[in-house]
């Protein structure tokens, strides 16, 4: 409709403070991070008007203009911050970057969560303008790279995410405890994230808040098909692959029978990109998606936290449930394993 959707009033139970609600003045400790063929302008503005961050998936979008029109849309349906994600990634015709950055910048957006290779131009022209930059990694190495080029905040992205997990296969017990001992700048917890239990242990390992994809995709405001929705419900911790290993491109995908083709063809010829790049076209992953909410006809990203997942309630019933679940763990379960000495 075009018109401003009016927040519900603040939910009773106490916000958890951390540098990331401080740093960008949201009222929850949670991001809805880039996703493709999700990260609309519905998707960011129900986050952000629910106290999260929503974040705009920028190459979502075919192309600049039409990314300008997006953010314009998310403003008119929120006057709550939001983000817009960039996510560097190999394609054989890359996407003029270039062009979405300065659109990003020139629509006055303030918060990037930038992603992929390579990202020291573009955190650096993010930074020059203004911005806050989350840089999302799979490695501790490149956490170090992106606080060194100027990032503002790490999104620690363990190989439990949907999506790309990278090539090092490490989770996040390992990597939030690590970026706790390494990183001079804040962190949030990427990567399996969907419960309270969770929040309050990233809490506890060092980590500023909770980044969240797949876990915001089965909501009532999630701009895509019921069915797709209903696949994260039914399915559990087996219910995702891994496919294009073998061209050092892995991406955390749904199980079913396109992802086990393209994995036979890999088998077969190892890195040759050509022979399975039809049954991973971002087309096929779109009209699922958007079209026919078929789970089993494309090659669609989601992450092990499906196993979580047993509902489709609304961005605000989610985020206000996982802070007060994470609040009753830290004030009363672990306030309560302390002995004391008086």
């Amino acid at each position: 409709s075009g018109r401003a959707v009016q927040p519900r009033k603040p939910c009773r139970i106490m916000p958890i403070k951390t540098k990331l609600t401080e740093a960008l003045g949201i009222e929850h400790p949670i991001i809805q991070g880039g996703m493709h063929y999700v990260g609309y302008a519905e998707m960011a503005a129900a986050v952000s008007n629910a106290g999260g961050l929503g974040i705009v998936t920028a190459l979502t979008q075919p192309n600049a203009e039409a990314l300008r029109k997006e953010i314009r849309k998310c403003r008119s349906l929120t006057n709550k911050p939001f983000g817009v994600n960039v996510t560097l990634l190999p394609a054989l015709v890359p996407p003029n970057y270039e062009a979405y950055a300065k659109v990003i910048i020139e629509e006055g957006v303030k918060i990037i969560e930038t992603a992929g290779r390579n990202p020291k131009k573009f955190i650096r022209f993010f930074k020059k303008n203004g911005c806050y930059v989350i840089h999302k990694c799979v490695a501790i190495k490149h956490a170090l790279t992106a606080q060194r080029l100027g990032a503002d905040m790490i999104s620690m992205d363990g190989f439990e995410c949907g999506g790309h997990p990278g090539e090092d296969d490490v989770g996040n017990w390992i990597l939030l405890a690590q970026a706790k001992r390494k990183l001079k700048i804040p962190f949030v917890a990427s990567g399996g994230c969907a419960n309270g239990a969770q929040l309050a242990a990233a809490l506890a390992l060092g980590a500023e808040g909770l980044n969240m994809g797949t876990r915001f995709m089965a909501t009532k405001e999630a701009p895509i098909h019921d069915n797709i929705k209903q696949a994260l419900v039914k399915g559990d911790e087996k219910s995702t692959t891994l496919v294009m290993r073998s061209v050092r491109n892995t991406e955390r995908v749904y199980k079913n029978s396109v992802a086990k083709q393209v994995q036979e063809i890999e088998k077969k010829k190892p890195g040759d990109f050509m022979a399975f790049r039809h049954l991973v076209r971002g087309e096929n992953y779109r009209k699922s998606f958007q079209e026919t909410g078929d789970a089993e006809n494309s090659v669609w990203s989601c992450g092990i936290s499906m196993a979580l997942i047993d509902d489709i309630p609304s961005c605000q019933d989610l985020i206000e449930t996982i802070v007060k679940d994470a609040e009753e763990i830290i004030s009363k379960k672990l306030a309560g394993t302390i002995k004391s000495k008086l």
